[in-house]
């Protein structure tokens, strides 16, 4: 009988033990994908150099699975005056690295008295990416314009690499967009075609991207400053599919 008790109690500790871990996974797997998916900036972000500057643009969807979180968002993030970063990835990881950046870069300003380089710019985002690749999930376009070399555009992909393009792309739409990259880039493009040439990449993106959506922004940084615009509804441009 002692032996009886012992194995009956064994068995109630043990069901105690594992039936509230298997319930609690079984009504996790039940939730529905936006309510445990992170914030993503889903994304299509672009970026190009021209003489005296340089354009970028990004869309405005940031989801959380297949929940829209927020049709407006600014990917375009300030880093200084004269210097913008576009964020694809984790909406938490890209904003934090930002900060973080924008935080090192004025105590660059206050200490040299001068406001930093692109370059500078990049290679810290690119320190930061790196450093922490095993826990960040950002995907990153450095742009801006210095007075030594002018407009500069710097990518930083996942894993922390980075190098200087003349025009570059990323974020879930980029995938659509290598085509039409490849076919209407040329070299020495004035200011007006690569605003063109940037809006319709985002507009193309957000067609087909599920990701991608909102409106278009765009920013064109000289040694001029920052001048920023938004394409909505009707102004988006149109395509075939659209017609």
């Amino acid at each position: 009988r002692v032996h009886g008790d012992c194995y009956s109690n064994m068995a109630t500790m043990t069901s105690k033990m594992f039936l509230p871990a298997i319930s609690a996974e079984a009504n996790e797997f039940s939730k529905p994908d936006w309510l445990t998916e992170e914030l993503s900036t889903g994304t299509t972000i672009a970026a190009i150099e021209f003489d005296g500057g340089v354009v970028i643009g990004a869309d405005s969807r940031t989801t959380s699975g297949s929940y829209i979180a927020n049709r407006v968002t600014d990917k375009l993030t300030k880093v200084t005056d004269y210097i913008y970063c576009c964020r694809s990835g984790s909406a938490a990881d890209t904003q934090a690295v930002a900060d973080i950046v924008n935080y090192h870069l004025n105590f660059y300003k206050m200490e040299h008295g001068d406001e930093p380089s692109v370059r500078t710019a990049a290679s810290t985002f690119r320190n930061l990416c790196y450093n922490n690749r095993d826990s960040l999930s950002a995907g990153i376009l450095v742009a801006g314009w210095d007075k030594r070399n002018g407009g500069q555009v710097y990518t930083v992909p996942l894993g922390g690499m980075w190098t200087r393009m003349p025009v570059a792309i990323g974020g879930s739409g980029s995938s659509y967009l290598y085509g039409y990259v490849d076919a209407n880039y040329k070299p020495g493009m004035k200011k007006d075609e690569c605003l063109k040439f940037i809006a319709n990449a985002i507009s193309l993106a957000i067609n087909r991207d599920g990701s991608s959506g909102g409106v278009v922004r765009l920013a064109c940084i000289t040694k001029d400053g920052v001048e920023r615009f938004v394409l909505t509804g009707d102004q988006i441009p149109k395509f075939y599919e659209d017609s």
